[in-house]
């Protein structure tokens, strides 16, 4: 990596000291982000453990079955894929408060669902102070409002995930061609990592697999969004709109490069690797200038097809069980390889 590694302490004082400090090299910029793009760790990350530790900390263990079904909807299926985890959970708990089904269940198993409202608050703290939504942040929050147990609650779920990282997504290579793509790129471009994925996962995962060298910046969720990255980045090499590119598997990586008038690359979800394969051909074009316009749209118009609209249980003719066991090979694949003794409903 071009810069070094921020500590936790830097991340935690001034975590935008990269992006402020990040220098044009070549014409070119090229933004990626990291989760279900370079890697296929996505599934893995919801199944084995963002639902399984929030269900461990709130006691949800009693609507499994809806509750995955409800995440991985969110954060794998839908156009909200990629969100940061705070904005997910929020989702998750207003789509099953408002569900006859998931009520029922909840009060017949005496069940209680977590209260949304701290959470809700600190999103819209870190909206009205413009702040990344992560860790740093919600220590913040709660340095403000030291007696709303909930959000040390929620700070404490943040941290069993992040803490569960290491033991999973490391193990998961790069997809193939992600290398020879980054060599590729170097030639001609600056390139930079976008996500929102705390900084510290981000800097091991590349440093691990071996290709953090091919990147200037490594920018997490405690750097702000992603438009802001790319935003900061664009500005510090005046980079031409034509010469800056998204390379990302959600709908926030294709916001994040348009509001700064850049183009997408994207890497479409089960699609992966055939997208890998073909992105040197894009790249060429890209560094032509000629990406902009019919090749660009045949793109999107793909990875808009890609994501579903509408949950399944607002469909006619739901059924739950049926539901929950269309995505069941995934979640049986994922626990057999990374945690055979883990917790998981099977129908």
């Amino acid at each position: 990596m071009s810069l070094s590694k921020l500590t936790e302490k830097q991340v935690k004082e001034d975590a935008e000291q990269q992006l402020r400090s990040f220098k044009r090299t070549k014409d070119f910029l090229v933004a990626i982000d990291t989760d279900g793009c370079i890697t296929d760790n996505m599934n893995g990350k919801q199944v084995l453990i963002f639902q399984p530790q929030f269900m461990e900390f709130y006691s949800l263990w009693g609507i499994e079955s809806y509750f995955r079904e409800v995440g991985e909807y969110y954060n794998l299926f839908s156009v909200e894929r990629g969100c940061n985890r705070f904005i997910a959970i929020s989702l998750m708990l207003k789509a099953l408060s408002e569900r006859d089904d998931v009520r029922e269940i909840l009060a017949k198993k005496r069940i209680k669902l977590p209260d949304a409202t701290s959470l809700n608050e600190y999103i819209g703290y870190t909206r009205e102070n413009k702040l990344g939504l992560g860790n740093p942040s919600l220590e913040n929050f709660i340095s403000k409002n030291p007696t709303d147990f909930c959000i040390y609650k929620l700070l404490g779920w943040s941290e069993a995930v992040n803490r569960t990282f290491p033991h999973i997504s490391a193990k998961i290579p790069p997809f193939d061609n992600v290398r020879e793509s980054l060599q590729l790129m170097t030639q001609s471009a600056d390139v930079m990592v976008v996500s929102k994925t705390p900084y510290a996962d981000l800097s091991d995962y590349w440093e691990k697999q071996g290709i953090a060298d091919y990147v200037q910046v490594i920018a997490g969720q405690e750097m702000g969004s992603k438009g802001h990255h790319i935003e900061v980045a664009k500005k510090a090499g005046n980079y031409e709109d034509d010469c800056v590119m998204m390379i990302g598997d959600g709908k926030g990586d294709l916001k994040g490069v348009k509001t700064n008038n850049g183009l997408f690359y994207p890497i479409a979800p089960g699609k992966e690797q055939e997208t890998w394969n073909k992105f040197p051909e894009a790249f060429g074009i890209f560094i032509q200038t000629k990406y902009k316009g019919e090749f660009e749209n045949r793109l999107l118009t793909a990875f808009d097809e890609a994501f579903l609209t509408e949950p399944a249980w607002e469909q006619p003719n739901y059924n739950h069980i049926t539901a929950y066991r269309e995505k069941q090979g995934i979640r049986k694949k994922l626990y057999e390889k990374f945690n055979p003794e883990g917790k998981l409903l099977r129908l």
